[in-house]
């Protein structure tokens, strides 16, 4: 007969192998869902990709970068190594915006013109040798050992160990506990949902990819069809809240690194998180405010109330089951994560990339972390950190060939933006930078081609303070607005992906969005950016 401490501890023994086994069969679920979301994305995002034109576009995007290399004359500040330098970003934008091959693939294109390209060019300081392709291809390479592309890849990693333990879909579930079943309730619940996960998921898709599976789930109890008002109204809000908050955090999108690395590199200024939220986050909040009302505006759900709401929350929480010892460390490292965030340079001298790797490693540590290197392999897409890190290197290229000063000039300067008053240069600025955005399906690609050429148009504008700087963190803002279409980021593709809108509708509220956010960065670029010196 086994002994009763014996047995009491077999028993015990039992329990802590039953509840390990439990937490690796939901890792391993996470990385199939995520597998499967993965194989399902892989749709044509692009302006043009509907037209099945990449073979076509391939070649235009060629054809147009030896048309600039033949034609773009030399001289009168244009050197052989800049001419290059546009010839390549020309490529990069029509690849990008037709995606002709994918992101991935296109930036190791990038990489190798540039090896090329700038290899057979004229050195910058002594012409009268060429640069070299070893030499072209550590300017290539640069972006890669870019503090930001570090940031981005633990931001990633951040974001998969929420995927891993489930954490970031009981925070959402808890918020819509507490919303109720009245359809405006359930409405600010989604916005809230966004702002909170905005915080800890440094990815726009995976906050979106959280919340859009429940609310259908709370749609579809009151028996209504996923592309009904109801689902329309929740899904498209959930989305743009996503876009909004974008703007409001560094670490909530990836494009806001690429901004913060460039104008660290040329300006010599660090934007540290707390900083960043100052900026940033009143136009988020004031944008949050509106979109709660445009949406109440813009589409009318069929229903006042969702009936069984609550029973389909708790039903989902508790299918998630208590929360686990994974999810409880997650929490404490992501608090102390976002803590260390907020004060930096106030309490400490660490840098949010620092601080952000450090809490990876932790994450990653047996016993203490949540889930495995291989896990994490899966759950995050590496080609992200490819695309990140090439645009960086070529916008570096720009500015540091002279490209981005000469377009700037042959563009703006020509129109005479950077002889009018600053209001005004924002507000045109800011308008090219919303078209342009249209054919865009990725803000960091926007970002890599603008912010470089928005940094020469700084360097001109009469009176900015800090070379301009505040002007080009108000377009990065700017460069985040993802309002308008459904192809116009990442988060709004996942929600038109449930098929609970059309396009005509999320236009419907893009519109009116695009319009406030617009006259905001107006407003407070004349009030409370100008109060606290940010222009």
């Amino acid at each position: 007969m086994i002994p009763p401490q014996n047995s009491s501890r077999l028993r015990s023994k039992a329990v802590k192998r039953s509840r390990l086994q439990d937490e690796a069969r939901a890792e391993q679920q996470a990385v199939a869902r995520q597998e499967t979301a993965t194989a399902g994305s892989r749709q044509p995002d692009g302006f043009f990709a509907h037209l099945n034109l990449k073979p076509i576009w391939f070649g235009v995007a060629f054809l147009a970068m030896f048309a600039v290399i033949l034609f773009v004359p030399t001289g009168d500040g244009l050197s052989v190594a800049a001419q290059r330098a546009l010839a390549i970003l020309v490529f990069a934008v029509i690849m990008w915006v037709t995606e002709a091959v994918s992101y991935s693939v296109s930036s190791v294109l990038i990489i190798g013109l540039i090896a090329i390209l700038l290899g057979f060019s004229p050195g910058l300081e002594d012409p009268s040798t060429t640069i070299g392709s070893s030499d072209a291809l550590r300017m290539g390479l640069a972006g890669f050992s870019s503090t930001a592309v570090a940031l981005v890849a633990a931001a990633l990693a951040l974001a998969a160990a929420m995927q891993a333990t489930g954490l970031h879909k009981r925070l959402a579930l808890w918020v819509l506990r507490f919303s109720g079943e009245k359809t405006r309730n359930v409405l600010i619940g989604g916005i809230v949902i966004a702002i909170i996960l905005a915080f800890f998921v440094p990815s726009a898709t995976a906050r979106a990819g959280a919340v859009v599976p429940i609310l259908l789930g709370m749609v579809a109890a009151f028996g209504l069809a996923n592309n009904s008002r109801l689902g329309a109204l929740l899904i498209i809000a959930a989305a743009q809240a996503v876009s909004i908050w974008n703007v409001g955090i560094k670490t909530a999108a990836a494009q806001n690194l690429v901004a913060a690395g460039f104008i660290e590199d040329q300006l010599g200024i660090t934007i540290s998180w707390g900083q960043w939220f100052l900026y940033a986050a009143p136009w988020s909040i004031l944008m949050s405010i509106a979109l709660y009302f445009i949406m109440r505006w813009a589409i009318k759900p069929e229903v006042d109330s969702i009936a069984g709401g609550r029973e389909v929350v708790k039903q989902n929480l508790a299918e998630l089951g208590p929360m686990t010892g994974k999810e409880i460390r997650l929490i404490v490292i992501a608090c102390l994560l976002l803590l260390m965030w907020a004060t930096e340079g106030i309490l400490h001298p660490l840098d949010s990339s620092t601080i952000t790797i450090i809490a990876i490693g932790l994450l990653l540590v047996p016993k203490i972390g949540v889930f495995s290197w291989k896990s994490l392999e899966k759950l995050v897409n590496w080609g992200t950190l490819i695309v990140f890190a090439t645009g960086i290197s070529l916008g570096t290229l720009l500015l540091d060939t002279g490209a981005a000063a000469w377009l700037s000039q042959n563009t703006f300067g020509a129109l005479g933006i950077s002889q009018m008053p600053l209001l005004t240069t924002i507000a045109l600025v800011s308008l090219f930078t919303i078209l342009i955005h249209l054919g865009f399906a990725s803000a960091t690609s926007l970002a890599s081609a603008l912010i470089p050429v928005y940094i020469a148009l700084a360097a001109t504008l009469p009176g900015a303070a800090d070379g301009g700087f505040g002007f080009v963190i108000i377009q990065q803002f700017v460069i985040s607005f993802g309002f308008l279409l459904p192809i116009s980021a990442p988060q709004n593709m996942l929600a038109y992906g449930t098929g609970a809108f059309t396009a005509k509708q999320f236009l419907k509220t893009g519109i009116p969005l695009t319009i406030v956010g617009y006259l905001l960065v107006l407003l407070l670029s004349a009030t409370y950016w100008s109060w606290i010196g940010l222009v």
